[in-house]
């Protein structure tokens, strides 16, 4: 037996692979096609996890041939996975099996095109995916059942993946839910969160419910609080029609950090099952107290929008000077807020959650902090209060696990100080930590929906969120603002600082 260069994965390469498998994709010429799906595909396949026989059929309106879109592919690859597509063997056998279908959404005629082709193809499944606006979702579904596409065939599957932003309020949310409820059982829709699909977000349900040494202490007795801190450095790019229409909240609390909370924040499910895992989410969500009450000013949320300012050693305009932005914009690109849960577990830790854009760092962690032992018996020899215990998950972009804890300085003297013991995934297991899309895309072939949003989790995340947004509206309070390369507004600091507390230095 030939000795593993990392002994961490023997025995562990237990991977299943779906049986036939045709990717539709819709928007398949747009900015997502091309920067995350296409590369996706090429590493899904060049650790063969694709199934032998898969095909991939591009779907949108700009009228191309099949040989334009593999070489489409082929520039996607070179410019967002730096791949030199004219040497790898992946490429070539991936381009054999792509193709492309053009037409109007609306057009019954680019649905029936589509059908032939898949009927050419002949695979048992096929995974639409729409890589296309939210308003065009409900036509793309109903297209799809009428040509016969829709429903689970006797030998096969079919389902659909859709992306966020899912609706933009409650009832927008309802909206759609409904819409593709009439064409495809929920059971076949998967709504996609990329923050579900990195690797730290799964091992956080690992840290929690397969080690004995941190259940027994998750919960209010051991824990102070908890922070969820989504950070970036750039500005609103060149997302600014979306953007102006969404904001912080809507963009990245109302699911990313939603879906974060609920994963820290739940109880442990009776086994590793998707209607286990997922039942003990909305469980954790809907025990979150509403933010706003009455329709009132609350204390509980801040927003904010940077102004000039410099990040990573560059001068960077303000939110109201970026192309496409309203000289007098009230969207928000920061929002913090402070959640309680209504549960035994939680009664009393507060949740802060911060998230904004123009940050001085990029990075997404959750960091719980402990208690401080009962009774301080090192204040003679260390006059300062010793450092809590801090648990940080970090999620991106170095993905891995943190402890701190207090230790003795060596010498004669007992001094206390407090350490960091680090486990990162690329260092531990010695590979490359797969994307996000990578192991959603596989998990959708294989019917695995654990790691998708549920419709119920989807409306009471926005049950939450839509009293703020309402609030904020009738708001005519001039919008608080922070320079870019800050750490937000002082709104920010005094919400937490009525606690008694303070943000987490990162």
């Amino acid at each position: 037996m030939v000795p593993s260069e990392n002994p961490l994965l023997d025995n562990l390469r237990i991977e299943p692979t779906p049986g036939a498998t045709t990717l539709v994709i819709f928007g398949a010429s747009g900015d997502l096609t091309r920067r995350k799906l296409l590369p996706a595909l090429h590493s899904l396949s060049r650790g063969q996890r694709l199934p032998a026989r898969f095909a991939v059929v591009g779907v949108a309106r700009t009228p191309i041939t099949d040989e334009q879109f593999r070489q489409q592919f082929q520039e996607s690859l070179r410019e967002f996975a730096k791949v030199d597509a004219r040497s790898d063997e992946v490429v070539r056998s991936l381009q054999a099996q792509m193709y492309f279908v053009a037409g109007e959404m609306d057009d019954a005629k680019l649905y029936a095109r589509l059908a032939e082709r898949l009927r050419a193809i002949g695979s048992e499944g096929v995974l639409y995916y729409l890589a296309i606006p939210p308003s065009v979702y409900g036509t793309v579904a109903e297209g799809l059942e009428a040509a016969g596409l829709a429903g689970t065939p006797e030998h096969g599957w079919r389902r659909i993946i859709v992306e966020k932003p899912f609706g933009t309020d409650l009832a927008s949310a309802r909206q759609l839910n409904a819409q593709l409820h009439r064409h495809f059982t929920e059971e076949q829709i998967f709504r996609i969160d990329h923050y579900l699909g990195k690797e730290t977000v799964q091992n956080l349900l690992v840290l929690r419910f397969a080690n004995g040494m941190f259940e027994p202490i998750w919960n209010r007795r051991y824990i102070d609080q908890v922070q969820i801190t989504a950070a970036e450095t750039v500005g609103v790019e060149r997302r600014a029609s979306y953007y102006e229409g969404a904001g912080a909240l809507r963009d990245m609390v109302q699911n990313h950090l939603m879906q974060l909370l609920a994963l820290v924040a739940m109880e442990p499910p009776t086994e590793f099952s998707a209607a286990s895992v997922r039942d003990r989410k909305m469980d954790a969500l809907l025990a979150v107290q509403p933010v706003v009450g009455n329709g009132t000013e609350s204390p509980a949320v801040v927003r904010a929008q940077y102004r000039e300012g410099w990040v990573a050693g560059a001068e960077v305009p303000a939110y109201r000077s970026e192309p496409g932005v309203a000289a007098d914009s009230t969207t928000e690109t920061f929002v913090s807020l402070r959640l309680q849960l209504d549960s035994w577990r939680w009664a009393g830790v507060p949740f802060y959650l911060r998230t904004g854009k123009r940050l001085p760092k990029r990075t997404t962690e959750i960091a719980i902090q402990f208690h401080r032992p009962p009774l301080q018996i090192f204040k003679r020899i260390n006059p300062t209060p010793l450092a809590s215990d801090l648990l940080v998950i970090n999620v991106q972009p170095d993905e891995g696990i943190s402890l701190r804890f207090n230790a003795k300085i060596p010498g004669t003297r007992m001094q206390v100080a407090p350490v960091m013991m680090n486990f990162r995934y690329g260092t531990t297991f010695q590979g490359e930590v797969p994307e996000a899309y990578e192991t959603l895309l596989l998990d959708a072939m294989l019917g695995d929906p654990t790691l998708f949003a549920r419709h119920d989790f989807v409306e009471a995340s926005w049950a939450l969120v839509t009293p703020i947004n309402e609030m904020w509206r009738a708001d005519k309070t001039p919008l608080p603002t922070y320079e870019s390369g800050e750490w937000g507004p002082a709104e920010a600091d005094a919400l937490i600082a009525k606690d008694g507390r303070r943000w987490r230095t990162l």
